[in-house]
């Protein structure tokens, strides 16, 4: 095929929607170096900072989300909804005209929406790809006149037409890849020591970091290393908690090794996190985000839980006592660690990038 390819990937909004787009963008361009792929995110995104520092060709849509908060600020914002919209939707077909793309791919998310109704309405081969057992809105929107949507939950087949194909997340290269050797150095741990790993996303997570500082004198009572990201905005707060047990961090840049050197894993269930996990075969507490849309963090656990690689508490269910109690008793039993482990691995789509690709790519052979 001539690799001279045109594609419009659009996804955005968080990064779980706008790193699925960026390593499927990075696999088109490692196998076709001449294709020309532009990407299409909002203005009110993660990407919006990602974006240009990584010298992408791009633009980004004055579209945001509907609020569903009921507040001054966010009814202010709903009427400012439709002119938005119709603003996006101008700047869309003049991008379309001006690139004449080959194939449109959206990854979900608010900015995904318009240039997939604009790549349906002119007959150009369309791709999404859904990361969370539920599908979002744009998805469900769209999937009936999309082409091939490419899911990664079993799950999600349920709300989908015969178009779909099971291929898993695409996630962080070499994240599998971690050296638990260099990690113990890294993190001056004891290799005869349980490691636990905590974190709640790359923004952080309060209602994690407010559990883990009640819960932590217990768990280093107990000899349990921890690595804890805390989040850079909220790392300020929960510093203090440094010690030779405990590492707390406000990013982790080489998560390979994090993992590769934890025994168990606590975090939030965004499908990301959750197709980490499976691909590096970790077992882990999954503590879903409460309020995230549809409950689709609560439906990302449950497609691990029921497969026997993780154990789900919900927020309004935790008592730090029984928790820590529950993470220590999790840590002693290795027949159980290795159970679940064994399932998470299971469950992992370690070839998802090249196979998402393979089905964009095939629809414009």
């Amino acid at each position: 095929m001539n690799d001279q390819i045109k594609i419009v990937i659009s996804g955005g909004g968080t990064g779980g929607h706008l790193f699925p787009a960026l390593a499927i963008r990075d696999e088109i361009n490692n196998r076709y170096p001449k294709s020309s792929i532009h990407y299409i995110g909002s203005k009110f995104g993660i990407e919006k900072d990602v974006i240009p520092i990584k010298n992408i060709s791009h633009s980004l849509l004055p579209i945001r989300g509907f609020q569903r908060n009921m507040n001054l600020g966010s009814f202010g914002k709903n009427i400012l909804l439709p002119l938005r919209v119709f603003s996006s939707i101008i700047k869309v077909k003049k991008l379309f005209d001006e690139i004449s793309p080959n194939l449109v791919i959206g990854t979900g998310g608010y900015a995904a929406a318009i240039p997939l109704r604009e790549g349906i309405n002119r007959g150009i081969p369309t791709l999404i790809q859904e990361q969370n057992s539920y599908p979002g809105v744009t998805t469900r929107w769209f999937s009936k006149q999309a082409n091939k949507v490419c899911i990664a939950f079993e799950d999600a087949k349920k709300f989908i037409n015969n178009k779909s194909v099971l291929s898993g997340n695409p996630i962080r290269k070499d994240i599998s890849k971690g050296n638990k050797e260099k990690a113990l150095k890294e993190y001056r741990f004891n290799q005869n020591k349980k490691t636990l790993f905590v974190f709640g996303g790359s923004q952080g997570s309060l209602y994690l970091n407010q559990v883990m500082e009640k819960i932590l004198p217990s768990l280093t009572i107990s000899d349990i290393q921890v690595i804890w990201q805390t989040g850079k905005d909220l790392y300020q707060n929960y510093s203090h908690n440094q010690s030779d047990m405990t590492k707390v961090l406000p990013f982790i840049e080489n998560m390979a090794n994090a993992y590769a050197l934890s025994d168990l894993v606590i975090s939030r269930s965004g499908a990301i996190t959750c197709s980490e996990l499976t691909i590096c075969g970790k077992p882990s507490i999954l503590v879903p985000l409460s309020n995230s849309a549809a409950d689709h963090q609560i439906k990302n656990a449950n497609a691990l839980v029921k497969n026997g690689a993780a154990c789900m508490l919900e927020e309004k269910n935790i008592n730090p006592k029984r928790f820590s109690i529950t993470i220590q008793n999790l840590l002693l039993d290795d027949e159980q660690l290795k159970s679940m482990s064994k399932a998470s691995l299971k469950l992992g789509k370690p070839k998802a990038t090249s196979d998402i690709v393979d089905e964009a790519i095939a629809l414009i052979k």
